[in-house]
């Protein structure tokens, strides 16, 4: 006869190795994660044009108001797109962070087993 401390035992040991056979299973490659990069990458490439859009319309404003024609709208262009490459690199380092927190936690994972 089986105690049960045994099955207590017994129920552990099962509960250990299906964790081990999910963790070394092969994940099927989801249809979404596709549209979650591509997501990602419009994302930077929309911070880096609305960038370009707001120093564009700040510069045409204060040359229409001072009536010096390309001198502001020129100086904020470049400031849209200093602050656009700014805003898309951050973003990128998120995505970045993530990616290894996810790969990290993966690893965690597998020593565990």
């Amino acid at each position: 006869m089986i105690d049960d401390d045994q099955k207590q035992r017994m129920a552990q040991l099962e509960a250990k190795l299906a964790a081990a056979k999910q963790a070394h299973e092969e994940p099927e490659p989801r249809a979404d994660e596709h549209y979650s990069m591509a997501n990602q990458a419009w994302r930077m490439v929309t911070e880096l044009v609305a960038g370009l859009v707001i120093g564009l319309g700040i510069g045409y404003g204060l040359d229409v108001l001072f009536g010096t024609m390309p001198l502001f709208m020129v100086l904020f262009i470049m400031l849209g797109l200093a602050a656009g490459v700014k805003v898309m690199l951050r973003s990128a380092r998120e995505i970045q962070d993530k990616q290894m927190a996810e790969a990290e936690k993966h690893a965690d994972a597998d020593k565990d087993v």
